[in-house]
């Protein structure tokens, strides 16, 4: 019935998440709010860990993309899993910083970051930078020059690869605003300059070919891709390429049709197109980096709303008004996203009603989904939107000046605060009269 296996229903026929029940969350801590399951958030790292293992053996590295989700609590839990972070911001950078993250398993990446952040990256000694582009090389060889430092380096690498997804995440086509193309020559003028300069320390290649693909096929293509980008960058420049990050983008179920590929399948079919075409090209097995991040939190996540207006335009549509909207979930804003819809306090009624589900902002636009089915709804009931871990909290806003809703980790059955429910004076902390 549901899109994860931490959600289930209890003897009063309420949704539960990690055993704990849903309406006495809202109950305990108000609504909108965020809930995440810790432990099933933890058993998907270790089945990426043991999958990494189990494929590459000590030769590799998984790496959380946390622009899917940032806080310092899940910062702290990626530690305690032995994994690396995939930074994106000086923000994120700065969480994971005040998360006590060992700054050498972060990598830095960015189509455009600033001097204030390359600077804040040097000195905080992150792992490793991923240069984007050739104007940000030469500014980070500047930067390292001054600082006296050496930078570790990967290179974001577009391998012109259609990842069957919605455009706009869509990365690794040669019209894309990250990396530099292969097929142009560019991707190989940009490492040549940097085998030029002092300050850098050429490590590896990176790419990352878009998100929520169902497919294996663009991710061995990628693969295959790559390692012969390397064996050209060893061939031209004689340069050994010792690290290989194949970025993520794994989907994820957010509606029942919805068919993600199971986590060692990719990884072993994966593997043998690595290895295969290594040793086609007599390279040296580089170190495999992956960035899961949707498929880590995503699914240990469901968002809770207190339902208010319910509108009937005879002839036209069913109304639902919650308390959130675009302003904590732009998803469906931006992409139509889909997701499933659960009355919390009532979840197994027969769904004989179908509704457009609004938020609360001056915006025709803020829905959160179109005709959902849901048992007749009221006010006063606890709606849950599932699979929500991923991409709503780190996309929110305080658009029309609404405060950003709080966030709830749950494990062994117990629950905490992990981000604050903001208050109109957080709202308005930095406005100057």
């Amino acid at each position: 019935m549901f899109t994860s296996n931490c959600l289930s229903t209890n003897e009063k026929n309420h949704l539960t998440i990690g055993g704990v029940d849903a309406t006495g969350l809202a109950a305990e801590y108000g609504t909108p709010l965020y809930v995440l399951d810790e432990d099933h958030i933890r058993q998907n790292c270790r089945l990426y860990t043991k999958s990494m293992e189990q494929f590459y053996g000590n030769n590799g590295m998984i790496l959380y993309a946390s622009k899917a989700l940032c806080t310092m609590a899940l910062c702290k839990i990626i530690k305690e899993e032995n994994m690396g972070l995939d930074v994106v911001s000086g923000g994120e950078l700065y969480t994971a910083y005040k998360a006590d993250f060992p700054m050498e398993r972060i990598y830095f990446h960015g189509n455009n970051k600033t001097d204030e952040e390359l600077t804040l990256a040097l000195s905080l000694g992150v792992g490793r930078i991923v240069v984007d582009n050739s104007y940000e090389l030469a500014r980070l060889n500047t930067l390292c020059e001054k600082e006296n430092k050496k930078a570790s380096v990967l290179f974001r690498i577009k391998p012109g690869i259609d990842a069957h997804t919605h455009d706009a995440i869509m990365t690794g086509q040669i019209d894309s605003k990250f990396g530099v193309a292969i097929e142009n020559g560019e991707a190989m003028t940009l490492i040549r300059e940097a085998s030029l300069m002092k300050h850098i320390d050429i490590v590896g290649v990176h790419c990352h070919i878009g998100s929520q693909i169902f497919e294996l096929s663009p991710f061995e293509k990628a693969a295959e891709v790559m390692i012969n980008f390397i064996g050209d960058v060893q061939d031209e420049l004689g340069i050994t390429i010792r690290e290989l990050n194949l970025g993520g983008g794994f989907g994820v179920r957010y509606i029942e049709e919805d068919d993600p590929i199971a986590c060692d399948k990719y990884m072993e079919a994966v593997s043998k197109v690595v290895k295969e075409t290594a040793e086609k090209r007599s390279v040296s097995l580089p170190r495999i980096l992956m960035e899961p991040g949707r498929s880590i939190v995503a699914s240990a996540g469901i968002t809770l709303y207190t339902v208010g207006a319910v509108k009937n335009i005879p002839g036209v549509r069913n109304y639902l008004a919650v308390d959130g909207g675009m302003a904590d979930n732009p998803r469906f804003l931006l992409y139509d996203a889909e997701y499933d819809f659960v009355l919390a306090n009532r979840t197994n009624e027969a769904k004989t009603q179908r509704y457009t589900v609004a938020g609360k902002c001056c915006e025709s636009g803020d829905l959160l989904g179109r005709d959902i089915p849901l048992p007749p709804a009221k006010s006063g009931d606890i709606l849950a939107v599932l699979t929500t871990g991923a991409y709503n909290y780190s996309m929110s806003s305080n658009y029309n000046r609404i405060p950003r809703p709080a966030m709830v980790m749950l494990s062994g059955g117990k629950s905490r605060i992990v981000v604050n429910r903001e208050t109109y004076e957080d709202v308005i902390k930095n406005d100057v009269l």
